[in-house]
């Protein structure tokens, strides 16, 4: 069975770090284009930011870059968000996702390219 599971999440102040893991099973994420996702209170879910087989990673929003970093550990299936310097605006549920097997070429921030969700993890920054 294909899984995606989050985990890091949690409360802290601004100006606090966390990083997040997301554990796969079932599936070798070294293969495949992979994906950060988060929806905040009352939004719609963005995109964070992708990283592509070859290991090239791109941020999709503005306000993350240089604070956020995205990493793979292959051997342990396992794709990380670090994010430093955490603000309130940073306050929303993370999720993780893969790219379907046509899409694992072209990566796209394209949420619907996405087939494999994990079921996220909560990130509340607050004073």
């Amino acid at each position: 069975q294909v899984q995606l599971v989050e985990s890091g999440g949690g409360s802290v102040q601004p100006g606090g770090s966390l990083r997040l893991s997301c554990a796969a099973s079932g599936y070798n994420i070294s293969s495949d284009c992979m994906g950060w996702f988060r929806q905040a209170p009352g939004k719609e879910r963005e995109g964070v930011a992708r990283i592509y087989r070859g290991g090239g990673i791109l941020y999709d929003a503005d306000s993350v870059k240089g604070r956020f970093t995205v990493s793979r550990d292959n051997a342990k299936n396992t794709l990380y968000l670090q994010i430093n310097s955490l603000s309130p605006e940073d306050t929303a549920v993370y999720y993780c996702a893969a790219a379907s097997p046509s899409r694992r070429y072209t990566c796209r921030g394209i949420q619907s390219d996405f087939a494999i969700w994990g079921r996220g993890t909560q990130v509340t920054v607050s004073s």
